[in-house]
This record gives structure tokens, sequence and C-alpha cells, in this order.
């Protein structure tokens, strides 16, 4: 059995990589006892018995891509609350400044008596007791790292930037753009399979980006048949999408609501509302994208809806170009295809308009962005 009191590094690993790492780690120091998924504890190998932990930790680092995290273990403890936040009040000391932030995160593997969040608060109280920094769960700029393995607990302090959040300060949710959009859609009504497959490609494409509102917009009478079949993969799609972000997601998901109009019925209903036409004959976005920019946020200001316009085997036709506010190019000299057609208009017109949302809307960057989770149950 891994004698753990002796550990001096954590490495963390995708499942299954722990001999690949392992081999990878003894390479750099042939001297040192490492370990693979100690204790049949997958996703990590430990480190014995390294001369330099610190050099051998940043080699890791720099030469091993399939190590995901790298932690140098700066003190040790038995598993207990108490003698942890003690460790925790060494580590710490003069290491904090009052005028830094800190999070305490928590790695549990074994079974205890606490949980992760009780040596989170427990610590966390401490650290904030003798350094008089603030904490800040989200984007701190240190973290106290404790792992928890069996018997024995481990602690590092590292960096905020070792661990990467999908939502930063300086990102614009853009989920919220999305919402107010209300996107007409050429129906793809071709062969039976061809119809369903088509149908559940852009089911599940409406769903990823979560907009308001799915308009089905035939242009004229069309044949019902492939239209039934089209609309089967489409409501699969969006439903087998938004099972699994609602599983996932740290937020409230949308589930994106599907009507059915004729496409010009859609524009004489939507008149005097902002309609973005996206297809080949329209202006490169990258071209405008101020403009583009300007309409988005104030609808975003106004809760406005937008109507935004996609074409499939047929296209938008061009006599509704001259009721559009724009008409729009994501990418000149190529023909997008139908599955890809709208995935390509929401990416480049999110990319287009991001920076400007940031600058007008910064304020409000805080609200919706979602949580990460920072302690975990082993």
């Amino acid at each position: 059995m891994t004698d753990l009191s002796r550990v001096d590094i954590i490495a963390t690993c995708r499942l299954g990589m722990e001999k690949v790492v392992a081999s990878y780690i003894k390479e750099l120091d042939p001297d040192a006892e490492v370990v693979p998924a100690p204790r049949n504890l997958s996703g990590m190998v430990v480190v014995i018995g390294t001369k330099d932990k610190h050099g051998l930790a940043k080699a890791i680092r720099e030469r091993i891509p399939e190590v995901e995290k790298v932690f140098v273990v700066e003190e040790r403890c038995r598993a207990d609350i108490s003698e942890i936040v003690e460790a925790a009040k060494r580590l710490v000391r003069e290491r904090i400044s009052p005028n830094e932030s800190f999070a305490v995160r928590t790695v549990r593997r074994g079974k205890h008596s606490f949980t992760s969040i009780d040596v989170n608060v427990a610590v966390g109280a401490a650290v904030k007791e003798l350094t008089g920094a603030k904490v800040d769960l989200e984007h701190p700029d240190k973290v106290v790292m404790v792992q928890i393995v069996h018997e024995w607990a481990f602690l590092s302090l590292v960096s905020g930037r070792e661990f990467w959040k999908k939502m930063k300060p300086y990102k614009f949710p853009m989920y919220r753009v999305f919402r107010l959009m209300s996107v007409a859609h050429e129906p793809y009504l071709g062969p039976e399979d061809a119809a369903y497959t088509m149908g559940r490609r852009i089911g599940r494409e409406v769903q990823t980006y979560e907009v308001g509102e799915l308009v089905i917009a035939p242009i004229g009478p069309v044949d019902a048949y492939p239209l039934y079949h089209f609309l089967r993969g489409l409501f699969e799609g969006i439903e087998s999408r938004y099972e699994i972000q609602r599983r996932s997601y740290g937020r409230e998901v949308h589930r994106v609501k599907v009507s059915v109009q004729d496409m010009y019925q859609f524009v004489r209903s939507r008149m005097g509302e902002p309609i973005i036409v996206f297809e080949p004959e329209g202006e490169p976005i990258s071209k405008v994208a101020d403009e583009v920019a300007k309409l988005v946020i104030d609808c975003v200001r106004k809760g406005r809806r937008i109507n935004v316009m996609v074409g499939a085997r047929e296209g938008v036709p061009t006599g509704i170009f001259r009721f559009a506010s724009m008409v729009l190019d994501v990418a000149p000299g190529i023909v997008i295809s139908t599955d890809y057609a709208l995935a390509s208009a929401l990416i480049a017109l999110a990319t287009a308009v991001h920076e400007h949302l940031v600058r007008e809307l910064g304020s409000e960057l805080s609200k919706d962005s979602g949580s990460d989770v920072d302690a975990e149950e082993g």
C-alpha cells in the first residue's frame, strides 16, 4: 500500500491516463517514486521522494500535456478539520496579503465524517481572520487547495489563474442576447430520412443557443409529409439537447418555443421590428459590425425582440430583403449547408458584437453568469 504521508506532488489527469502520466513523470525524475491511481483512486498520480518538488512540478507543467493540474504539497496533516485549519494557517501566513482575494477548494477522496463544504467553511474563516484578505469564490487571486485522500490531507497555495472558468468578468453571457431572438428558419423538405435528420440537427442547434423562439417558416404551400418528418426530428433534437443542458448547467435553461408560420406572413407580422436576414447576398458581417452591435445593444437594453431569418434549400426570398434591417453574409464565397447555417450566423453575430456588449453593458456582466462547483465530494 502506498505510504501517502510522504507525498510531494499530486498530479491530476483524465481517467485512464494515470499510467501514461506516471511513465512521463518517471522519465523526468527517475529517482522518485511515481504512483498512478494510488489506492485505486482514478484520475490522479502522486510523486514521493523527489529531491526538488518545485522544479519537478514546473517540468511537469511545461512538458506533459496529459496532466490537467499539478499541486506541490506544501503542508500535510491528518484528515481532521482542526488539523487542516492549523495547516492552512501555516501555509498562508505572510503569503496572502490583506489587499488580495482568496478561495478555498477542497477535493475529498474516501469516506469521512465531514464534507468538502465543512472544510471550505472552516479553512476560509481561519484564513480570512489571519490575513484580512477578502473571499472571492469566482475570481480569486490565490486558492488554498485542500486535497483529502483517505486518512491524509494535502495543502497547496496556488494562483487563481490555475483554475479555468467558463465565465470571466470580461465575458458577456451571450445567451441573454440569443433569448431575445425569434428565428425564422425555412424547413428542409427533402426525402423522409433527410428531412428527419436535418430537423434533428437544427433542433439541437437552436436549443444549444437557447434562442427565444423558433418559427418554422415555409415559403407558401408545401408538402405536409416531409414537413412532418422535419418537425419530428426537430422536436427530438430540441429535447435531447435540453435534457443535457438541464442536467449539466448551473443555471436555468430555456426550452425553445416552436411555431409554424408562412415566411411572408412572418415578415408582415414583424413590421417595425428589427429583422436580420442571413444570406450570401448580404454585406460581410465584419464590415458592418458596428451597426450590428448598435442594433443588438439597443434591443438588449430595451428587452426588445430581434428577428433573425435563415434559409434552407431555397433561401430567404430577395423580396424580403427590402423589409430587413440588414442582410448579412457570414462567410463570403462559401455556401453554408442548412444544418450549419443558423449556428454559423449566431457565432458570427456573437463574435462581431461581443466586445461592444462588454464595453456598453459591462456593469451587467455579473448577472446570470452561472455557477461553478467549488467543492467535490469523493
